[in-house]
């Protein structure tokens, strides 16, 4: 961890020199599609026949009407959904004085928050119409602190401490929020609170004062950079300088202590959404580890280790399935693990002391990542492997894409080059978006998208409002139900502004027609087989779909 560094990079090439292009789908990510563990096949194997026998795809309304009419039962979203990736550039729908850390939407998608470096915590109805347009983002002011055309919830001002709050995570029933700021305790405040009540929750050992004050003191020092709740509500994950904590919301007290790292804890979570027996903590000393709480009580060793990066690891996050999680690393890749196919603690202790990466002067911060050693720890034990975004400046983070819509088949990540990038289960790069070119508040993010090569020149940029990339952009959500993004920036070139960004699915080829308008169409066409054309995909092939052969 540490504050950023911002040199004066005006590369416009997305993904490290060094690495080798994907110049088709990787086998091992075939296999893993094969499973089912990602989403139903039988789509994509329907969609891969017809292909094959010169046929093109269905259009979306022919999809919906040939379901309604030979499935019994529900159609599942998935079936339909699927092949819809976020392809627009954006449009800005939030603006801040100071860079945003996390942005993220709740579990159900009814809530977007963010947390900034001001200390300030928003949260956003996303069910809500946006306000009306204009064209000055004065008018969009809200409290002086962001300009906003989402309707506001709440605007939490935090506890103060370190440099900025480092991560926050909302309930599973949307109540409650829990943020660090790199001391030794993690907050607890409501979100629909206008008190602004918040509690203390500290995680550190306690130990009399000295000289017979009643009272106590914290016995040792550390930071918590990460925090996550349970599934049901009922307990906090917290991970800091080499350790991982478990405390009880019910009990109000920390249960679980682990001296986990020999560096600094990034991320921690969850690997399921039902037990809570499992935590995965991801550190600067290069490893991922698994923890079994059955377990703790008779030793604290790790049930399994994830070795693969051979530099930090900035962040973690489940599937949700207790089998899979992804991770990015200052390596600048992010992986795939399969916790069935972890290295054993034994195995990893007795594996060489050896640092695989840069050297121990490297610092990321530095934004420049020459060509590794090794693309690889020589006891890899990933399934999967994904480069082309750039992970440097700052913990860029990682996801899956929504299962309820996609399977978790995509993963997604923002980049210190300004970009998000999406890849298929399979390794290919699915889409890249390019936030330089997202619009200015003032456009509506639902409407149809202007002419791209309008905005080409700089008169035409001036005009849009847009004047320079993004430096970073650090985090990005999936709505869990809609084919639409949300992306959080940062300003560029040291400028502490930061951003939220909106980035729907559009058919690009009719003036960035919405889901609803595009069956529409199709369904006045009748039988013509015209398809919506998805950026970075071709043929109209589903992302992440069987290879030909």
């Amino acid at each position: 961890m540490g504050a950023s560094d911002y040199g004066d990079d005006d590369d416009e090439t997305s993904g490290p020199s060094w690495a080798p292009a994907i110049r088709g789908p990787v086998e091992e990510g075939i296999a893993l599609l094969k499973t089912g563990e990602f989403g139903g096949i039988k789509p994509l194997l329907e969609r891969e026949k017809l292909m094959k026998a010169g046929r093109p795809p269905p259009t979306l309304s022919q999809r919906l009407r040939e379901r309604n009419m030979n499935r019994p039962g529900p159609v599942r979203r998935e079936d339909i959904s699927r092949s819809l990736v976020p392809n627009t550039h954006g449009t800005i729908v939030a603006k801040y004085t100071s860079n945003p850390y996390s942005g993220q939407y709740s579990a159900d998608s009814s809530l977007y928050y963010t947390c900034v470096q001001d200390f300030k915590l928003h949260i956003y109805d996303t069910s809500a119409p946006p306000i009306e347009p204009t064209n000055t983002v004065d008018s969009h002011r809200n409290g002086g602190d962001h300009y906003t055309s989402m309707k506001t919830l709440n605007t939490i001002q935090a506890v103060r401490g370190g440099w900025t709050i480092t991560d926050s995570h909302l309930s599973p029933d949307n109540d409650r929020m829990v943020y660090a700021h790199m001391s030794t305790s993690v907050f607890l405040t409501r979100t629909r609170d206008g008190a602004n009540e918040q509690t203390e929750l500290s995680l550190a050992d306690q130990a009399p004062r000295s000289g017979g004050v009643w009272g106590y003191r914290p016995a040792d020092q550390f930071r918590i950079y990460s925090c996550r709740f349970s599934a049901d509500g009922k307990e906090i994950v917290a991970g800091g300088t080499g350790n991982l904590f478990v405390y009880d919301l019910q009990g109000m007290r920390r249960t679980v202590r682990i001296v986990a790292h020999d560096d600094d804890v990034n991320s921690c979570c969850w690997a399921d959404s039902s037990s809570g027996n499992v935590l995965i903590s991801a550190s600067d000393d290069t490893f991922l580890k698994v923890w079994d709480r059955r377990s703790l009580g008779v030793h604290t060793k790790p049930a399994g280790v994830l070795v693969g990066h051979t530099e930090g690891i900035t962040y973690v996050s489940p599937k949700g399935d207790g089998r899979y999680v992804v991770s990015n690393g200052k390596d600048q890749t992010m992986r795939l693990w399969d916790l069935r196919k972890m290295t054993s603690h034994s195995d990893w202790e007795n594996l060489p002391s050896h640092h695989y990466g840069l050297g121990r002067n490297w610092d990321y911060r530095q934004g420049v990542y020459r060509t590794p050693r090794y693309d690889a720890h020589p006891n890899n034990c990933s399934v999967m492997a994904y480069r082309g975004h750039q992970v440097l400046k700052t913990l860029i983070r990682c996801h899956f894409s929504p299962e309820e819509t996609t399977g978790g088949s995509y993963l997604y990540t923002g980049s210190s080059d300004g970009r998000i990038h999406i890849y298929s289960l399979d390794g290919q790069i699915v889409q890249v978006i390019d936030r330089s070119k997202s619009l200015p508040i003032s456009f509506d993010p639902s409407e149809s998208e202007p002419n791209m090569e309008d905005r080409a020149g700089p008169r035409q940029r001036r005009h849009y409002g847009i004047f320079h990339r993004p430096g970073v952009v650090r985090d990005v959500s999936w709505h869990s139900r809609e084919p639409v993004l949300m992306s959080v920036a940062w300003g560029a070139y040291g400028d502490d502004r930061g951003d939220v960004a909106k980035h729907e699915w559009k058919d690009l080829g009719k003036r960035g027609m919405k889901l609803e308008d595009v069956v529409a169409r199709d369904a006045q066409k009748g039988d013509d087989h015209s398809c919506a054309t998805l950026g970075g995909t071709r043929n109209g092939s589903i992302p992440g779909g069987f290879p030909q052969h």
